[in-house]
Formats: C-alpha cells, structure tokens, sequence
C-alpha cells in the first residue's frame, strides 16, 4: 500500500486532531519518537478520526452538518483505520520474520 499525503500526515502527526496530544514517553536516537510513541499516537489518530466521522454523521442526521462534511469524516476514518490496519498487518509479518529465524 503506498503512503499518500493524508497517510503521512497520520503518520508524522500533522493533523488537526492529534495536533495538541503528546505522549510523555523516552525519546530513541538523535532526539526521534519512540516506536512505542508512534504507535499510540497512530491508535489515538484512528480513534480520533472515528469519534469526529461519528459526530459528523450525527449532525448530519441532526440537519447541522452537510451531508459531505460527513461523507468526508467517514472517507478520512476509513482512510486511518485501513493505514492502521496495514501497520498491524505489517507488524505482525515481521514478528513472524523473527520467529521463524534459527537460534
């Protein structure tokens, strides 16, 4: 799966919705995240994107919201829950990698 724009903006963080979160967790190397860090901070950003697609929809059933700011939320939620998911699949291929190599 290639990253585009709105999966790098996941991944650095740069979306408005994990803009003020910050993870206190030891830092790795020259001043980088952690990879424990990143990986929360992916979690928190899906679930974020999930509570803003299912406020979104809401309003829209409510008459507050367009129906294409909710078709947007939802697009954007599914968009983060497929990068996750992919990091997961990823993870776990390479915990598999580990396994299998001789002792």
């Amino acid at each position: 799966m290639p990253i585009d724009a709105i999966a790098a903006k996941v991944i650095t963080g740069a979306t408005s919705a994990t803009a003020g979160a910050s993870i206190a967790t030891p830092t790795a190397g020259a001043g980088g995240e952690s990879f424990g860090a990143s990986l929360a901070r992916l979690v928190d950003t899906v679930e974020s994107s999930h509570s803003a697609s299912n406020e979104a929809v809401n309003g829209m059933l409510a008459g507050q919201t367009d129906v294409h700011d909710a078709m947007i939320a939802m697009q954007r939620a599914d968009l983060t829950l497929q990068l996750g998911v992919q990091v997961r699949n990823k993870l776990v291929n390479a915990y598999q990698e580990i396994m299998r190599m001789p002792v």
